[in-house]
């Protein structure tokens, strides 16, 4: 059964990655064969902390999804497209680095799926006006958004499960992985001047006729733009707070959307216009392709092998996670991935009394998913999102397409980190 089981995963993620059908298609035939292999039920898919659907994911997508419809009717995003350009006087590498930076920071603020779903309409329009390629941006946002998020607790998915495990607070993500974060994100720059250097091309006409905009001519409503405003406000508070507040973020950004469709008016084809239905669905035939082998004990035989191996020698552990979570966060997506092996690491952590070297274990494990959920198409939620965005507004991002550069990020943000752990948990502690 287990040898069936992986077969089916990864027959499914080879259809995903060489697009010879929809990725919505593999995903839920992959979920399908394995409910039809008896791993799978409606308790294992549905209801299981371990193994079903986190529907924390899906409900905060659907949230913040449908609060973006709502601002998009207001005009703000045309206004913040102008409002950019304008700073940067059309040239697209400033473009770059403002938007990428910008990312980062709200992503470490926030999360860095919220962040893509708010970033990802400004780029579009500005690159419209400008007459540049979105895509490079596009991929470079959500790779900075993976790079800030590693910064904070609230920054990436993974983090709030490694926190809730461990017992990690929000200072503890800043003072561990917050000046890492801020490193990687200097050398991913210098990065995207060499990766993309093909779309940076400026168009003096252009970039001369934006500078002619007043970008308050584009606000459409501007009741409607201060009401969402003062409750978007308040759904970024709840995020930042949520574990004080003891309200799931999932649970913050339902009740936001909920507040903006009564305030609004608004038609439920409006409201729901920025929803990305194929995405929600592929996302649930993700968690349930690797639900089972969660099942069957896949990745749980990986997991005691490698605290097997390791035998208290705990910057191996360390090298091993970051690299390993890396490369497993790539392939499963670091939600999934982190929820299983957390367990695994705490009893890691465990064996060396707490100590400053085995607790870096834990920080490892969180810079190792983080950072390598850039390294495929679907790594990262935030990979899935912009790629969905990307292909209802006409311009596909292609599996390879975004591994062939996410590849190339994560190796070098990765080996980056591998001496920063060393010298910081091992060689000087």
């Amino acid at each position: 059964m287990t040898v069936a089981v992986v077969v089916v995963f990864i027959g499914a993620y080879i259809l995903i990655a060489s697009e010879r059908i929809h990725r919505v298609a593999a995903a839920l035939g992959g979920a399908a064969a394995m409910v039809l292999l008896g791993v799978v039920d409606a308790h294992v898919a549905f209801f299981s902390a371990e193994t079903g659907v986190d529907w924390n994911v899906i409900f905060l997508l659907l949230g913040m999804m449908v609060i973006v419809s709502v601002l998009k009717q207001t005009g703000v995003f045309d206004y913040l497209a102008i409002w950019a350009a304008k700073r940067v006087r059309g040239r697209p590498f400033a473009l770059m680095v403002m938007l990428v930076c910008i990312t980062a920071l709200a992503s470490a603020m926030l999360d860095n799926v919220t962040t893509v779903l708010l970033i990802a309409p400004v780029t579009l329009l500005v690159c419209e006006r400008l007459a540049v390629a979105p895509v490079p941006f596009l991929i470079a946002e959500t790779m900075a958004s993976n790079i800030g998020g590693m910064a904070t607790l609230v920054g990436d998915p993974p983090n709030i499960i490694i926190a809730s495990r461990a017992g990690l607070s929000f200072n503890d993500f800043i003072i561990h992985l917050a000046p890492l974060a801020l490193v990687l994100m200097i050398v991913f720059i210098g990065l995207c001047r060499i990766m993309f250097r093909s779309a940076f091309n400026y168009d003096e006409n252009r970039a001369a006729a934006v500078m002619e905009l007043d970008e308050r001519e584009v606000i459409r409503d501007s009741g409607l733009l201060l009401r969402s405003l003062i409750i978007l406000g308040l759904v970024m508070v709840g995020f930042i707070a949520h574990s004080a507040l003891h309200i799931e973020p999932s649970l913050v950004a339902l009740l936001g959307a909920g507040a903006l469709v009564a305030i609004s008016k608004l038609q439920p084809s409006e409201y729901l216009e920025e929803v990305e239905w194929p995405t929600l669905v592929f996302f649930i035939g993700l968690f349930i392709m690797v639900g089972a082998l969660v099942e069957v004990g896949v990745i749980t035989s990986l997991g005691e092998t490698l605290t097997e191996a390791v035998d208290g020698r705990f910057f191996l552990a360390s090298s091993v996670l970051l690299w390993g979570s890396a490369l497993l966060s790539g392939i499963v997506d670091n939600i999934p991935y982190v929820a299983t092996v957390s367990p695994l690491v705490q009893d890691l952590v465990a064996s060396g009394g707490n100590s400053p070297e085995s607790t870096g274990l834990w920080w490892a494990l969180a810079a190792g998913a983080d950072l390598g959920g850039n390294a495929t198409a679907v790594g990262a939620s935030a990979n899935v999102v912009i790629i969905g965005i990307a292909a209802r507004n006409g311009h596909p991002i292609s599996f390879w397409k975004f591994t062939k550069y996410g590849l190339i990020v994560a190796v070098i943000t990765i080996a980056i980190s591998w001496p920063y752990f060393w010298l910081r948990y091992y060689a000087l502690s």
